[in-house]
């Protein structure tokens, strides 16, 4: 993996990531590229393929991730994710750095890659505040909310591991929380 040094973004969802990689891309388009994740799940109203995630069949996905193609790779909720070689290297292709939006098993494994990219884990400031997140966005279930949130309270617990992320950002406070990840990442 040639290029510039990768950043890696990572928290439960309804902390934040995706809005603060979205204000980060408006505003730095031609610095950051955003990786493109695989996933086995079916889209999402809005979504779009190539765009969102690379929406594969579990058999294509299986194969490649066989093929040793995938840097990263996980199961969660009944679906698979991870990220390409491929994804990252388009990226780095640019001359852009690469932000890849990973969960806790996939910043562990990429801990055992040789990609080297700066660990970010965005969090919520408290359990209640994410799980009023997610339910203003209206598209869980009250099955699959509850599984978020105790995703998010594993997730929670295993980040507080020392050295596992060079910065935590609890985005309590979108514009404080943007200002300490460009912080970072300007460096």
């Amino acid at each position: 993996m040639q290029g510039p040094r990768p950043v890696v973004l990572s928290g439960p969802s309804g902390a934040g990531k995706s809005t603060l990689l979205k204000k980060l891309l408006k505003e730095y388009e031609n610095v950051f590229g955003f990786s493109v994740s695989h996933t086995t799940r079916k889209p999402r109203p809005g979504e779009v393929n190539g765009k969102d995630y690379h929406f594969v069949t579990r058999e294509e996905m299986q194969k490649e991730i066989d093929a040793g193609e995938f840097i990263e790779h996980a199961e969660f909720s009944g679906n698979m994710y991870g990220t390409s070689k491929g994804a990252v290297q388009a990226i780095q292709a640019q001359n852009q750095i690469c932000v890849l939006d990973i969960d806790i098993q996939g910043v562990k494994n990429i801990k055992r890659t040789e990609l080297n990219p700066i660990y970010i884990s965005v969090q919520p400031p408290s359990l209640d505040v994410l799980e009023k997140r997610l339910r203003e966005r209206q598209t869980e279930t009250e099955e699959s909310l509850r599984k978020r949130l105790t995703a998010a309270c594993v997730d929670l617990e295993l980040s507080k591991e020392p050295g596992l992320f060079d910065l935590v950002i609890v985005n309590d406070d979108l514009e404080k929380a943007y200002s300490e990840l460009k912080g970072i990442l300007l460096e």
